[in-house]
This record gives structure tokens, sequence and C-alpha cells, in this order.
């Protein structure tokens, strides 16, 4: 027995003293003997509090773990007391945590979850302390299961996968010793032999492993078949929290830790880095995340994960643009000219200065968060119009690219709202090519000594198509295929030879080695299209990565940063081609659906173990399906839209269908339904015979009622002999399930046939 000092003289207090005089003479609680019950919710409890701090990230299960623990063995030896000098302590320490709670919240008002959650853990270990009924330990199952579904909105990975099986694992015997509880069922009888207590839980484990497996398979059935619709319903975006920047911000300066960016900064071991001499590649930097670009550098970097996002759509995550060409790489020429911007004090919200498209566009909104660090990029979609960044400061340059005061540090989490256009091949084939002076004098540099060798080769290029190339966008097309085709890229990092001060990357690329590593493929097709006068300009960011429908992310690596090209059509905007062999030509963008990502990443790994033959009989067969679908409902519709006698014979036709498939369905009921009973034991076979009479006379069992509290309901619209016949069967079928009493079926049943008899003359 625990004894608490001061009690007496908190009792000689006016209020306290009446209000504990009051809570003497309430009626003891009927408290919950099961012990099998409460240390099952405990560990229910316990995986949400672990759960909750995998996802988040914290700490919280160090203390909350064990003192959770601590709390439900109090209350198991002090179920029967009534601790009121306990309770008042409790009340005090929710009083204390819902202090803590807001102070909290003030410094986190842009991601209250884990706000949220802590509370929700603080006040579950001060409850843990107080449980003495089957009601309580009902709150903390509420409780786990909150805490779980919390863990899974804050995860990004898998790791929250294993304790969601735990957690159904635990949760199936403890809602069955939960509802043996509510029906008031005592634990089965000690007197039983030990071998048949072992086939008692043999056979229990069998069930709850069968149901488990059913579980989980059904879950992930419909997980896969569940389609995927666009995020962020709700206007409130993930970003960090506000950081402070030490110092003044200089816009036009971006620090690549793996390279020196032509003014000396950088602390990275990138070599040539600073202007265009031969140089390796950093191992884990990605060298076109600066002013300027060196393309005479040679090696690879090792994979690693540098990004996760949730985006709406997938496409290629802009980082930066270059307009002019060196002759071995790229920079921005208007660099200087990069603007400042800050935002109120009050929000995250910067509002992005940008031309609003022309044509049919859709806001697409993503969420970066960095996994580890990157320079001071802010990669984003193209024509972001809305950023919610935690620092005061933004930085846009001329190409429309954003820039940081600082690092993206790891864990460092933004979100971008951009105006993707659709693109519209025929819109774009028939776009003005009236070039303003600003795009001419920046989108058609060329350096003069390779302009005309680039024109000729372009322009016989254009020659061997098989039909005329009269648009910007057929020729685009045509050459970043071309190629794509007939242009390598060596296997070994540095098998090319570097470049001679005096030599040209472009012309190394088409005049002499026939090929080139990746990049090097989208400056040859930009200063090609320029040869030609159609404005272009090389782009570097990110691809999608890999998507994870799990988590509904996109897993970026720095191996995924890569350059393309970005052409210009007047009244349209710019539009990415991608001639790098082994990619799409046409990036992915808004047009790509993740809807049925599951199904389509379970059927390519399906069609990865079948041989070729078998994966396109498959193919062709689903095809046919979906062409015969589509082809019978476009003829339903050429019937209906054939006058009169078209309209009457389809709604005579559609009528007979639906008819038709009414017969089937019901034959198709009443065959299951009788398959159905026949695989149950007699005794589960009658009830359930029981309740689908009841439920034809309009009196359903509502799947939370256990059987007494159905027949309870009835009583106030049957006569007394049905509600003796229903609570008959009931009572046999309760015996029977868990009480495992052999039940009197001859008898039963002719209790069921009475009460089918009466249905009927009720009818």
């Amino acid at each position: 027995m625990f004894n608490f000092s001061g009690t007496q003289h908190l009792q000689n207090l006016p209020l306290v003293g009446r209000l504990w005089q009051q809570l003497k003479t309430l009626p003891t609680p009927v408290v919950e003997d099961s012990l099998s019950l409460r240390v099952l919710v405990q560990s229910l409890v316990l995986v949400g509090i672990v759960a909750t701090d995998v996802a988040a990230g914290t700490s919280m299960s160090l203390w909350a773990v064990p003192a959770s623990i601590l709390g439900a063995t109090w209350s198991w030896y002090r179920r029967r007391n009534r601790n009121i000098a306990v309770k008042f302590l409790l009340a005090i320490g929710m009083l204390v945590a819902l202090a803590a709670f807001f102070g909290r919240l003030v410094e986190e008002l842009n991601d209250t979850r884990v706000v949220l959650a802590e509370l929700l853990i603080q006040l579950q270990v001060l409850h843990s302390f107080d449980l003495p009924r089957r009601q309580d330990l009902g709150y903390s199952m509420a409780i786990a299961l909150i805490l779980l579904g919390v863990a899974g909105t804050v995860s990004q990975t898998l790791a929250f996968a294993p304790f969601l099986l735990v957690f159904l694992a635990i949760a199936l015997p403890t809602l069955v010793l939960d509802y043996r509880s509510r029906l008031g069922l005592t634990p089965s009888p000690r007197g039983k032999t030990k071998r048949k207590r072992r086939q008692l839980n043999v056979s229990a484990l069998k069930f709850y492993a069968i149901l488990f497996a059913a579980i989980v398979s059904l879950g992930l059935g419909i997980f896969a078949l569940l389609p995927r619709f666009p995020s962020y319903q709700l206007q409130t975006f993930p970003v960090s929290s506000g950081i402070e920047f030490e110092g003044e911000f200089d816009g036009r300066s971006i620090v690549n830790p793996g390279y020196s960016n032509g003014d000396g900064e950088g602390t990275g071991t990138g070599e040539g880095s600073s202007d265009d001499a031969a140089g390796e590649l950093d191992d884990t930097f990605y060298y076109g995340f600066n002013t300027r670009i060196n393309q005479n550098l040679r090696g690879e970097m090792t994979p690693q994960v540098v990004m996760r996002v949730r985006s709406q759509a997938p496409g290629f995550w802009r980082v930066l643009a270059f307009d002019r060409y060196t002759g071995k790489g790229w920079e921005i020429s208007r660099n200087e000219d990069a603007e400042t911007l800050d935002r109120p004090s009050w929000t995250y919200q910067f509002v992005i200065p940008n031309e609003k498209p022309r044509v049919p566009h859709r806001d697409v909104v993503q969420s970066y968060t960095a996994v580890s660090d990157l320079p001071n990029i802010i990669p984003a979609l193209a024509d972001p119009k809305i950023l919610y960044f935690p620092t005061e400061q933004i930085a846009v340059d001329p190409e429309g690219s954003l820039r940081s005061p600082l690092g993206l540090i790891e864990g460092l989490t933004y979100t971008v709202i951009s105006e993707v256009p659709y693109r519209d091949r025929t819109a774009l084939g028939q776009a003005p090519t009236d070039y303003s002076d600003q795009t001419r004098k920046y989108y058609l540099q060329v350096p003069p000594a390779i302009s005309d060798r680039v024109r000729q080769r372009t322009e016989e290029i254009l020659q061997t198509s098989p039909k005329p190339l009269t648009s910007v966008y057929e020729k685009s097309l045509y050459l970043a295929q071309y190629l794509k085709q007939n242009y390598t890229i060596p296997s070994d990092p540095f098998g090319l030879p570097f470049l001679d001060p005096d030599e040209d990357l472009v012309l190394q690329f088409l005049f002499e080695v026939q090929g080139g590593y990746p990049d090097h493929f989208s400056t040859v097709y930009t200063i090609m299209l320029r040869s030609i006068g159609i404005p272009a300009r090389l782009v570097v960011g990110f691809a999608p990565g890999d998507f994870n429908p799990f988590t509904g992310l996109y897993v970026v690596q720095n191996t995924d940063a890569y350059a393309m090209t970005e052409v210009y059509f007047p009244e349209f905007g710019w539009f990415a081609f991608d001639p790098i062999p082994g990619h799409d030509l046409i990036p992915p963008s808004i047009e790509e659906s993740r809807r049925f990502g599951v199904l389509r990443q379970f059927w390519n790994w399906v069609a990865g173990w079948l041989p070729s033959p078998v994966t396109g009989l498959l193919e062709g067969i689903f095809s046919a399906l979906g062409t015969w679908v589509l082809g019978s409902i476009a003829w339903l519709f050429r019937l209906f839209t054939r006058g009169w006698v078209g309209l009457f014979a389809g709604l005579i036709l559609v009528t007979s269908i639906g008819f038709l498939g009414w017969l089937a369905w019901n034959g198709f009921v009443q065959w299951r339904y009788g398959r159905f009973l026949g695989k149950m034991p007699p005794m589960e076979r009658l009830y359930r015979q029981t309740l689908d009479t009841l439920k034809r006379q309009g009196y359903r069992k509502h799947p939370a009622q256990t059987p007494f509290e159905y027949a309870r309901e009835l009583r106030r619209h049957q006569t007394n002999l049905d509600v003796g016949a229903i609570e008959e069967i009931s009572q046999a079928y309760i015996r029977w399930r868990y009480g495992r009493q052999e039940p009197n079926i001859e008898h039963l049943r002719q209790r069921l046939q009475g009460l089918k008899k009466r249905s009927l003359r009720q009818r």
C-alpha cells in the first residue's frame, strides 16, 4: 500500500474536501481482472509509442516505454482501490503536459503532428496509472491506434511497416479478449488437462495465424488496386521551422561543397572546377549545381539518396538553367541580376515573380525533404509560383531558378507550387517564330568558330527525315531522336580523352568520337538547335527518382542529377527535350498518372519472372479486353445517337442486359450463400440463419452489437415467444462459441422454424 503524505491537509481545504467526499461516495467501478487483456493492451500502446518515435526521429520511447510499463503494473495491483490522491496528481500532471504542449505549439505551428503525438504519449503514460475498468483499457487501445496513424503520416520510409504488422498481430487476440470481457465470459476453466489446454492453444494460434494472413493479403490487395488520387487537397503544406541566417545573403552565389564556383568559393575537392581545365568529378556532389560548369571533367558519383519528394505529378526537379556556352561548359551570363525576395515574418510563403502561362496549365504541389546535404539550391518543377521555405530570404535568377541563403541541410523540408503547362504537340507545332531581341541575344549564342560546321551538320541530319520538317517542334523532336540513335555513351567513365585548351566539346562529340557522356548529349543538342535559329538553353536538375508506392514518395539520388535542353516557343514558354540515350524523349510531367502505381509495379515484377512469350500473350489478352470494353461502350453510344429508333433500341437492350444481369447475380448470390452456410459448423450455421431471418424483417444486427445486446434490442419489437426463441438461440451460440458447450441442435432448429413461420405470417 502506498501512503501519500499531505493527503489530510488536502482534505481540509473547503473545495477539495467536498470533491474528495463526493469521490468517496461514488460506487466502486467494475474492474477488469483479465491480466492477458491488460498485457496485450499495454503491448499495443508500446508499439504505438515506438512506431511514432522511429517515424518522427525522436527519443520519446526512452522514458515513455518504462514509465508506461510502470503505470500499467501499478494500476494492476491497485485496480480495486479508489486511488483518489493518485487521481488528483494525475490531473495536475495532465495540466502540466497541456501547458508544455501549448508552449511547443507556438514554435511548431507549421507542422503540429509530432507535437500532438508527444502530448498524446504523455497523457497515455499518466493514464496508465489508473486503468481499473475495461472502458479505460479501451481508451488506451484507441490512443495506440491514433499513435500508429500518426507514425504512418510522418514516416517517409518503409521502417513503419514492421510496426504495422506487429500491431495487427497483437490487436487480433486483444479484440477477442475484449469481446469476451464485454460478454461477461470468464477465462477457460483450469481443470482441463495439460494436453487439452495445449490443443486449445495450438488451435487458437492456427486461427490467429490464418486470420492474420487473410487480413494482410486482403489489405495488400486493396492497397494495390486502390487508385492514388492527387494529394494536398488541403492547403496546409509541410515546411521546416524557421531558420535564422547570420550575415548578408548574396543571391548571386552558389556554394557547392564539391566544387569551386569560379569565384574561388566552395570547399570541395573537385579538380578543374573553377575553369575549363581537365579534372575529376567529385564522388558525392553533382558538378552542374553552380553558376559555371565545366564539362571537361571525368569520373562518376557514388549513389547516395539526397531527397524524398511528395508530388502530385512526376517531373524533372529543375535546379538551374544556363544560357552561355563556353566551349567546354556553360555559365549563367546574367547571374549578377539575381533578385532577392523577402517574405513576411508571419508566414513562410514566398510569391515567385514569373510570367503567367498563356496555355492550359495545372498547379502541382511538391514537398521536398533533404536526406543529405546539398548546395544552396531549391529544386522545383518548372514555373514555380509559390514557395514555402524556412529562411526569411531567397533569390531568383533571370532563368527562373531558386536559391537559398544556406545549403539544404539534412532534414530540411519545403513546399513548392508550380504552374506546369500541358504539352499540346499540335499547338506547339503551330507556334510562331518571331523571337524577341532579348531571346535572340541570350538563347541563340553559338561560338563563331564552330557555328558554320555545327549548322551544316544539323541541316544534314534534318534532311534525312522521311518527311519534310516544317515546324520548330518537329525539328526538335527529330534531332533529339537522331542523337539518341546514332551516338553512343562510353562505358568507361574515364574513356573519353580530355579536351585541350583549343578544343571544343561539341566538335569533339560530332566529328571525332561520335558520342560522349550523358550531359554532353544535352550540350550538343542545345548548340545544334541554336545553330539553326531555335532558341534553347541547358537546364540541370534531378530525374523523378524511384517512386515508392507504399510511401507515395519519390526517392531521389545524387546520380539522378543530369542536364537536358529546354526549347522556347513564343506564346507558350519553355518545354524540355531529353536527347540522352536510355531516357524518355519527353520528360515525365503532369500527363503521367501514378493512380495505379502499385498495380503497375506489381505487374512489372511479375512480367520480369515470366518468359517473354507469356508476357506478350498476357499483355495481348489485357489489351484485347480493354479494347472490347471501350469498343462496346462506343458502339452503344453510337446506337443511342441514331434517332428515336436507336434510342428505344438502346433502352430495350440496356434494360434486357440489366435484367439478365440481375437474374445471374441473384442466382450467384444464392449459390454462394448455400456454399457459405455449408462450410459452417451446425451451431454457427443455425445462428447465421436466425440473423438472416430477422434481417429480412428489417431488424439488422449492427456489427458492434453482441448477441445479448441484439436480443435485448429486439425485445422492443417482437412478441415474448419470439424473444424467447432468439435469446435461447443466442445463449446457445455464445456457450458453443466461447464456452465450447455442445448445443441441442434439433431443438434449436425447431425454434428457428417457428421463428420463420411467424415471420411469414407477419408478412
